[in-house]
């Protein structure tokens, strides 16, 4: 369906602008005057000049909505509304402004569902892939309590701090692999390339070559001759890892294996456990019951064992038992998370104890981050230089011998 910006008065004379769904000019211009708009201008913001090209649009990576877009609308939203914007005219204030095509698309939609009368938590949870079950959860609660404004700053900051965190995991690790993609490749290149070359005079001596030369020379026939059976292989081990994991069994063993690695398995259940402590603590500061937020939680923690084990405390829980000691019966959670949420219990401040959580967990996984990164960069040069020096020797150790036999 076409989508419309449009430049209007409404019934105080006071111009407005915005974007709008239709489907053609003249269905846009009626639908403004039905919402008692006039319009002055109206403009496509996007032709279609073919049907392919209209599928081709539609196609889901073309229509992606980041979660970093969100966080900055969120982050606005907010700010309009605590400048005493309403709902609909903030929308009208934020859609020119929105870049990214998908969003604006979906912004445009949920604002017609509000002024068709819905609520703002109804219309968000029709995009179910753009907006996640804690947030339409949260805007339903911030709804009936009449804080929207302050939910809707809770979930920036949320927003903001996973991707914060992401984004300072992602810049830790982006030089080790890029070094680690340079080096294969340099690599490769030597033994396909260079290394042959190199080694076909020694081929013609009749003499025994040393054993790291027939190593070397054995390493660069394979990967010349059967580098396309290399390639196959390792194209099937990645569509065999997709299909396991999108397997109920496959995901279940791949992350059991993945928590019983050693230093990654406790980095993995880090940031599973400050995810669930962070989004529990908004759910509930936000009004959302304990069961509710519970059930909620158990499918963003990002692990099916810990999904598992927080459906059961929420089990647990429904019988009327405290939630520390339901989640203690697991044996997932870390110890000092499940103290500390059975300390916010007794204090009677467990949000706030669950946003200490998250603080400390998500400061651990960042600190471990920075320590793996700074001993991998050394380890990484140690063992290139560990490679490239057996190749060197690989080389020269006939060369010498040659020299010895001139003598």
């Amino acid at each position: 369906m076409p989508v419309y910006e449009y430049t209007a008065l409404d019934l105080k004379g006071k111009t407005v602008s915005g974007i709008i769904d239709a489907e053609s000019y003249p269905a846009a211009k009626q639908k403004l005057r039905t919402s008692r708009i006039f319009p002055v201008s109206i403009k496509e913001t996007r032709k279609t000049v073919a049907k392919k090209e209209s599928r081709f649009s539609e196609i889901a990576l073309f229509q992606r909505v980041r979660p970093a877009d969100v966080a900055i609308i969120t982050r606005q939203m907010a700010t309009l509304l605590g400048a005493g914007f309403a709902l609909v005219p903030a929308l009208d204030t934020l859609l020119p402004n929105t870049k990214a095509p998908g969003l604006k698309k979906t912004l445009a939609h949920i604002k017609d569902s509000i002024v068709e009368g819905n609520s703002f938590a109804s219309a968000l949870s029709l995009y179910p892939n753009v907006f996640t079950p804690v947030y339409i959860n949260m805007v339903s609660a911030g709804e009936s309590s009449g804080t929207l404004e302050i939910v809707l700053n809770r979930l920036a900051e949320i927003s903001e701090k996973q991707q914060a965190l992401k984004s300072r995991i992602r810049a830790a690790l982006a030089y080790p692999i890029l070094m680690t993609f340079i080096g294969v490749v340099v690599l490769i290149l030597l033994l396909t390339f260079i290394v042959p070359s190199i080694s076909s005079i020694f081929v013609d001596m009749d003499r025994v070559l040393p054993t790291p030369t027939r190593v070397l020379i054995g390493v660069s026939g394979i990967l010349q001759s059967y580098w396309w059976i290399l390639l196959l292989v390792l194209l099937g081990l990645i569509i065999t890892f997709n299909s396991v994991r999108k397997t109920e069994k496959g995901r279940y063993f791949l992350h059991k294996t993945l928590l019983g690695l050693p230093g990654i398995g406790n980095l993995a259940k880090k940031i599973a456990v400050a995810r669930f402590s962070r989004t529990l603590g908004s759910l509930l500061a936000n009004g959302v019951t304990m069961l509710s937020a519970l059930e909620i939680v158990k499918n963003i923690v990002g692990n099916v064992l810990l999904s598992e084990a927080v459906d059961r405390a929420a089990k647990e829980v429904g019988k009327g038992k405290a939630l520390g000691a339901a989640l203690s019966e697991g044996e997932i959670f870390p110890p000092l998370s499940i103290q500390m949420v059975m300390v916010g219990e007794q204090s009677g401040e467990l949000e706030m104890m669950l946003e200490k959580i998250a603080d400390v967990y998500e400061g651990e996984v960042e600190s471990t981050v920075m320590s793996f990164t700074s001993l991998l960069e050394p380890l990484m040069i140690l063992f290139m230089g560990v490679v490239i020096g057996f190749i060197v020797l690989s080389i020269t150790l006939p060369i010498f011998e040659m020299n010895q036999l001139i003598r």
